[in-house]
């Protein structure tokens, strides 16, 4: 007699589906990265058992984007990093429950990665999805987006390695295509991404259902930069002192809210 088929197990998001299916336990992995180098770069060999194209997620949040490009993309590793615990926890067990062996996780901050954890010329992709704009002027120093710090994501990537990056904040997005195109052949995106026209990200499925416009765009490393060259240009751009809009806030409160 036919054994009747079982069931795949897909997990959603506000009706969005996670890529990939939730396996048998027996096929789970560990997908945390709980200890970092106290110095030096990550061993990313060593990291993921292997030599591969590396993509990497400043600010992955509850792994959506991550998860859903290391399902499809299996010859590449994937390494995701939050500040936030809470969200990590999601992300990893997302990555263990699809038995994902080239996906890392781990709590760390977006500029200690690339300026300490990642090798020069290591990340194929680096990724970075709606940087926390921060309203308040007296926190206007946290904002990730610099040109000190581009200058490090153009370190880190491999020449005509690929910067993706995404906002819904109009005041944000002025400042991206002032300063980025100083180190990226950058393209700004008309329309959503292909890969996932539901949104790449949580934030993203949260902008879209409410009508919100987003901004996105990506472009390769200029390779007629050297390092030293990235950070004099760096010395001479701008800060992020733009106003970020507090009426946007809204959106912020309500994402943390619901985790």
């Amino acid at each position: 007699m036919k054994q009747p088929r079982k069931r795949r197990q897909i997990e959603r998001e506000f009706g969005v589906p996670v890529a990939g299916e939730i396996l048998d336990p027996t096929k789970w992995t560990q997908t945390a990265l709980k200890r970092l180098p106290e110095a030096g770069p990550i061993d990313l060999a060593a990291l993921f058992g292997r030599v591969a194209p590396l993509v990497v997620d400043l600010g992955c949040g509850n792994g959506r984007y991550l998860i859903g490009s290391a399902v499809w993309r299996p010859t590449m590793d994937h390494l995701g990093v939050d500040v936030k615990p809470v969200v990590i926890r999601y992300a990893t067990r997302r990555g263990n429950q699809r038995g994902l062996a080239n996906v890392r996780f781990a709590v760390v901050g977006a500029e200690r990665v690339v300026r300490e954890l990642l090798p020069a010329a290591s990340a194929a992709e680096i990724h970075c999805y709606h940087p926390q704009p921060y309203y308040d002027p007296a926190e206007v120093h946290r904002r990730l987006i610099t040109p000190a710090f581009l200058a490090l994501v153009h370190r880190a990537l491999i020449p005509g390695g690929l910067f993706f990056i995404q906002t819904d904040n109009p005041g944000y997005w002025r400042y991206i295509r002032e300063i980025v195109p100083c180190f990226f052949a950058f393209h700004e995106r008309i329309g959503r991404w292909p890969d996932a026209p539901r949104g790449r990200t949580r934030r993203e499925i949260m902008a879209l259902k409410r009508g919100l416009p987003l901004f996105r765009g990506s472009g390769p490393a200029r390779t007629d930069l050297s390092p030293d060259q990235a950070r004099a240009i760096a010395e001479a751009l701008p800060p992020p002192v733009f106003d970020a809009d507090r009426r946007l806030r809204w959106l912020d409160v309500e994402e943390g809210a619901e985790g």
